[in-house]
């Protein structure tokens, strides 16, 4: 018995790949074994080989057994280390993967995937926009980072980082070199609203240098912060409550046009915003308004230019960027097959 719990510690504190190696082994020599002591039994070393798996996953479906007294003794010998052996090769994979969801819930996995796209900062605000994005599309991965112990949203497709955001080794565990953008929100569990500004000053800063080419919304709280962003690549602002006072007071002034913006700020419903690359017989802004009215999209912008339709005639840049209002359906039509989530413009 003394010999039987010395092997047992022993087999418990091996390294998962080297008891991986031991079992595998221990299956091949066994069968071996079983071939050896009654060849007529199984008639081929494979049928050994099944028989041992049953034998030591205790299913026994009796189709193979031994027949004689040393092939007995071998079968004892495969219940008492065979099935054991297994049982700990088991324990040893619900061992991992609890380990893997206790890591991954504490954010302490890397990601390794794609275009993904890292939110800073968890809050409300965070989530809702984690809404839209799935909205917008179902296949994209997000990687949210922050400083919380547990994963803040539990969903397959939302990896957590854990750590301070402005760590080079926390951006690098979510991959932010090959994230498609980033958002920035403010901390919202900091009083003061220059301080809240400063951290994201500091994150955007550390996202220019380890990823310049990622695509960056920081959200500011104060207006007059936005230019100390100057010397870091921002490619959007977004005032904390700017946008909602502004809605509240269009809401209370003009009645029915908050469900206007609401629209476009929602993609669940209503129209939406699109990017329609130029065509080759579109000369002038008149050409390409005219053309996409009569497919039942409205053209609104050059970028971030909404002025375009008071200036019709104009030639269309080569570096134009149209945007479009229309629903899912008129895009994908206008499109062909192309998938409204690949192209819908980023507000």
């Amino acid at each position: 018995m003394h010999i039987l719990i010395q092997l047992s510690r022993r087999l418990i504190r091996m390294r998962k790949s080297v008891l991986a190696f031991t079992a595998l082994l221990f299956v091949l020599v066994s069968s071996l074994i079983a071939y050896a002591l009654e060849p007529q039994t199984f008639g081929h070393w494979f049928n050994a080989l099944y028989w041992v798996l049953t034998t030591m996953s205790t299913v026994g479906y009796g189709d193979y057994f031994m027949e004689h007294v040393p092939g007995k003794l071998f079968t004892i010998f495969l219940y008492i280390f065979g099935i054991g052996l297994l049982s700990l090769i088991i324990g040893k994979i619900i061992d991992s993967m609890g380990e893997y969801n206790r890591r991954r819930d504490a954010g302490k996995l890397s990601y390794t995937g794609h275009n993904h796209v890292v939110i800073i900062n968890w809050s409300k605000k965070a989530q809702y926009a984690i809404d839209e994005l799935f909205s917008s599309n179902p296949q994209l991965d997000i990687i949210i980072i922050d400083e919380l112990d547990k994963h803040p949203h539990d969903h397959p497709q939302v990896h957590y980082v854990h750590g301070d955001p402005t760590r080079e080794e926390v951006l690098e565990q979510a991959n932010i070199a090959h994230a498609q953008s980033a958002i920035i929100f403010a901390d919202s569990r900091i009083d003061d609203a220059s301080l809240v500004d400063g951290k994201s000053l500091l994150v955007a800063s550390s996202i220019e240098r380890i990823a310049p080419q990622v695509h960056t919304t920081v959200e500011i709280m104060l207006e007059n912060h936005i230019k100390n962003f100057r010397h870091v690549h921002i490619n959007e602002f977004v005032l904390s409550h700017d946008a909602i006072s502004r809605l509240a007071v269009r809401s209370a002034l003009h009645e029915g046009n908050n469900d206007i913006i609401n629209q476009l700020l929602n993609r669940r419903y209503g129209e939406d915003l699109f990017h329609v690359p130029v065509r080759a017989e579109w000369r002038s802004y008149g050409d390409a308004f005219h053309a996409l009215l009569a497919e039942g999209a409205t053209l609104i912008s050059d970028r971030n230019d909404m002025t375009i339709n008071r200036k019709l005639n104009d030639a269309i840049p080569e570096d134009a960027k149209l945007f479009v209002l229309c629903d899912d359906a008129t895009y994908a039509r206008m499109n062909g097959s192309i998938n409204p989530a690949h192209n819908q413009a980023k507000t």
